[in-house]
């Protein structure tokens, strides 16, 4: 097994710089009107830097936003904005990752183990980070699911809202990968995740004080082998703060084929349909549908088509997407939805939002006015039943764009607002909305253009990127 120090601290130089600024009063230096300023923040993302599923990738506490992403050799990579000063810090390294480093990998980057970040109540900055289902050798036997590559890992900083220097607590399992942090108002902290490969169940831990300690993890969607196909049965969750003291979950069904099974013999591909819905009351320990009609858990394919179902898709495939509660507490649902074109992960999937009018589900038609073959993502702000604004990033016609779509009938239609980002050539990473967010910091995106390993790194508000000076910005030597 390799082994890594539990204890990582930025480089010298780096560290240097931050102590200059450490030993003044005075806010940093905010970087004068004519100095060279860009529209990035960073430019060492590395391979899919972002995404919806492993969130929250960033929360504003105190006036501070903080984010998190996978930079070079696959490790998870911390920065701070002060929006009073305009000063940046980092990024800096907050851990290592198993994962990036063996050359004779034939798949060389993984992706699967990029940072999630929450703050706890005390202050602490924790990360979770690299995981992909472990490895028998290393982890041995994985008691909810199978085995791919990684070791789930959770650094925190040593300092409250200090990201300058990290160690790792070894308070999680190895096999997790899609971490998702969820904080409640008495400061409980749950990690939601998937415990392994494709074939496991998706699982939770709670901790009671500030995640210096997990509970044994508890499954809530049960993977299971099918007795009609070759397949297994298998899911994508997200998972998101309700209202009080409960927790939402959106997931889609997974339909995990077995090699050489499955539509023209393809095997394991990508396949996934529906759109489901439950909540998690923390206080009781009770699950319920949208109806509130209290579930079983964990749940199974069956049980979930009958219970908690909010949307058929048919042959089509779907890329689940997240949930937000309107101010009458009513679920929406993104989730991206394309044709299967006969390939291993299907055709564009384009971003589509469904609603619970209290009685019925309702909605399912794209958000932004972009063609069929046009793939899409991104996560939304909803205010009221009828109003719901969707940052949506996508590349059409050769142009990447990050543009809000703005709703005021609940969902029927959706006009493009304003454009916030533009790009020839370049497809985006993007993460779900901020924690906490604040219109001058919304989501985390990054810049993919054809051909290239590296990435640039954009903090987006409603009006656009926060700037940085050029110099601090380039992190890589040219």
């Amino acid at each position: 097994m390799i082994r890594f120090s539990s204890t990582f601290s930025i480089p010298a130089l780096t560290l240097a710089c931050f102590a200059l600024a450490a030993c003044s009063d005075k806010p940093a230096k905010v970087p004068a009107a004519n100095e060279n300023q860009v529209d990035y923040f960073a430019d060492d993302a590395w391979g899919n830097p972002l995404a919806v599923v492993q969130h929250p990738a960033g929360e504003h506490v105190d006036g501070i936003t903080y984010l998190a992403y996978q930079g070079p050799l696959e490790d998870p990579y911390v920065a701070s904005y002060n929006h009073e000063t305009g000063e940046w810090k980092g990024p800096v390294q907050a851990g290592v990752s198993v994962m990036g480093k063996d050359p004779n990998r034939a798949k060389k980057v993984d992706n699967h183990g990029k940072p999630t970040l929450i703050v706890d109540d005390a202050g602490y900055i924790h990360v979770f980070y690299g995981g992909h289902g472990g490895t028998p050798g290393a982890h041995g036997e994985n008691p909810l699911g199978n085995h791919h590559y990684g070791e789930n890992r959770h650094a925190v900083s040593k300092r409250p809202y200090d990201i300058t220097e990290w160690e790792d607590l070894h308070t999680i399992p190895p096999f997790g990968t899609y971490n998702q942090a969820v904080k409640m108002d008495n400061g409980d902290l749950y990690l939601f995740y998937r415990h392994g490969a494709h074939r496991s169940d998706w699982v939770y831990h709670k901790s009671t004080d500030n995640g210096r300690t997990f509970s044994p993890a508890v499954s809530f969607l049960k993977h299971k082998r099918r007795d009609d196909l070759d397949a297994v049965d298998s899911w994508y969750a997200w998972v998101g703060r309700g209202k009080g003291d409960e927790i939402i979950v959106t997931y889609d069904y997974h339909l995990c084929w077995d090699m050489n099974a499955g539509v023209d013999g393809r095997g394991h591909t990508t396949e996934r349909h529906d759109a489901y819905y439950m909540v998690f009351n923390t206080k009781t320990g009770v699950w319920t549908n949208v109806q509130g009609e209290e579930l079983q858990m964990p749940i199974t394919r069956e049980y979930a088509d009958e219970m908690t179902l909010a949307a058929r898709t048919g042959d089509k495939w779907t890329f689940n997407g997240t949930v937000h509660l309107d101010s009458e507490g009513h679920p929406h649902i993104a989730t991206n939805i394309g044709e299967d074109l006969g390939e291993k992960t299907g055709g564009p999937k384009r971003t589509s939002h469904f609603r619970w009018t209290g009685e019925e589900w309702v909605g399912g038609e794209p958000v932004a006015d972009i063609a069929p073959d046009v793939d899409s993502r991104g996560d939304f702000i909803v205010n009221s039943p009828q109003d719901i604004r969707f940052l949506i990033a996508y590349k059409e016609d050769g142009i990447g764009q990050v543009a809000w779509w703005n709703s005021l009938d609940g969902g029927a239609s959706f006009t493009k607002g304003r454009e916030v980002l533009r790009r020839e050539n370049a497809g985006w990473a993007i993460t779900s909305i901020i924690r906490n967010s604040t219109p001058e910091a919304r989501a985390i995106v990054a810049e993919k253009q054809p051909g290239e390993d590296w990435h640039r790194v954009y903090l987006l508000g409603d009006d656009g990127p926060v700037t940085r000076a050029l110099s601090e910005a380039q992190r890589r030597e040219k």
